[in-house]
Parts: structure tokens; C-alpha cells; sequence
């Protein structure tokens, strides 16, 4: 689906991606881990079609990032992407417009699951009501890849088991979902494959049940240990 060889990105006096070299399969659930300017949004955005690399190649299902792999991303930035002065429903619509395979009907169920209101201001949602709004108007588009950037955020805990189930809900047969997460213990029992990234580089991916056979660790220990200083 994805094929990364070599890829880099600068920016002036940055180096926010290096050499980064991997592959994202049909039909898997990906964990995309490492602390805050380790790359992961920057290779996010690059598949999303939204940064261009600096050097190397980056495919989508054999061709280069572009018109044709925007209509099958679904990319999911960590800030709010509506107008303050939309409402539930209004949010909907400009999604509706806006991508050709937004499901209405399916927005509109998922936005009863996250207990949200087709009246509310987008302006007037606390942070978790605004990150389920985000997921749910992402996860409506019937796309081939989805990019969550950091989902969980301003997820109470007792609303992530309804958000993870959603996204795991959302890898149907044929398409991948890429999440982003500093939460590494609700996401291990869900995904199929890790990539640890840091300063801009992978240091190591996989399968998630052959790292921790290989490593004799949890994913959980493995941040810890990788991420440790």
C-alpha cells in the first residue's frame, strides 16, 4: 500500500525526518510510537500528501503520493480542522462536500456512539468531545488508509475502549489504519505492527507478536526502554 525508501525531510535548521525506510501493508493496524518531535506527524503528512519529502521515494499502491492517493487517505491531524462556528451537523455537511466517499449515514450513527449532538458548536465541545468529533467525521470517509494523529488525546478513560473499538472497527478487510499514540498500553492489544520512531528516524518495526518474541518484552517495556533517556 505504502512503500517509504529513504525518505527524508528538512526544514530550515531541522532535520525532522531521516533515511526512513518501511513499508505499510493492506488490512493492518499500525502503532506509529515515539515522543513528540521524534517524525511521526512529518511521515503523517507526507502520506497524506500534505508535506512533500526533501529526498528519497514514497509511494502509494505504486505510484507517487498524489491526486489519485488523496481520494483513498483519510488523515486525521491533531488540531481541530473545523470552524469554530459550525455545528455538529454543519461539520458533516462540509465533509459531505468536501470527499466523494463520506458516508452521512455513517457519521451520523457514529456520532450517537461518541454521545455527541448534531446541535452542538463545534466552538462549545470540551477536548474530548472535539477529539471525538474529529474521529468520527475522519472514520465516516470509506477510505483505503487511515492516519489518526494521536486519537486518544483528551480522551477520558472511559471513552477510549469506545474510540479504540471504533478504529479497530474501521480495518475492515483491505484497509490499514496508522495510529499515533504516546497511550502504548491501550493501543498493544489492538495493533498488528509497531514502528518506533526517534529524531526523525525508525529504529525499529515490525509485526507486534514477532518483537515481542524476539525482544522478550511488551511493546509497553520496549517505549520504555527506547525512550528512556
Amino acid at each position: 500500500m505504502v512503500e517509504a525508501k529513504m525518505v527524508g525531510k528538512r526544514y530550515i535548521g531541522k532535520q525532522a525526518l531521516k533515511d526512513v525506510s518501511l513499508t505499510l501493508e493492506d488490512g493492518r493496524i499500525y502503532a506509529l510510537l515515539g515522543p513528540n518531535g521524534s517524525g511521526k506527524t512529518t511521515f503523517m503528512k507526507m502520506v497524506a500528501g500534505l508535506v512533500k519529502p526533501t529526498c528519497g521515494l514514497l509511494y502509494y499502491n505504486n505510484n507517487s503520493i498524489g491526486v489519485e492517493s488523496k481520494r483513498e487517505v483519510a488523515y486525521m491531524s491533531t488540531e481541530p480542522f473545523f470552524y469554530p462556528y459550525m455545528t455538529v451537523r454543519q461539520v458533516g455537511k462540509y465533509f459531505e462536500d468536501f470527499f466523494p466517499d463520506f458516508s452521512m449515514t455513517r457519521y451520523e450513527e457514529l456520532i450517537a456512539r461518541m454521545d455527541l449532538n448534531m446541535t452542538d458548536k463545534a466552538k462549545e465541545l470540551s477536548s474530548g468531545l472535539a477529539a471525538k468529533l474529529k474521529l468520527a467525521a475522519t472514520i465516516a470517509r470509506d477510505a483505503k488508509l487511515y492516519l489518526l494523529d494521536e486519537p486518544l488525546n483528551g480522551i477520558d478513560i472511559i471513552a477510549r475502549e469506545t474510540i479504540i473499538s471504533t478504529i479497530v472497527e474501521a480495518a475492515t478487510e483491505g484497509k490499514s489504519i496508522v495510529i499515533s499514540s504516546h497511550l502504548v498500553d491501550e493501543l498493544e492489544p489492538v495493533v498488528d505492527n509497531v514502528i518506533f520512531m526517534k529524531e526523525g528516524s525508525v529504529v525499529l518495526s515490525g509485526e507486534a507478536e514477532t518483537v515481542r518474541s524476539e525482544r522478550g518484552k511488551s511493546i509497553v517495556d520496549l517505549y520504555k526502554e527506547i525512550y528512556a533517556e
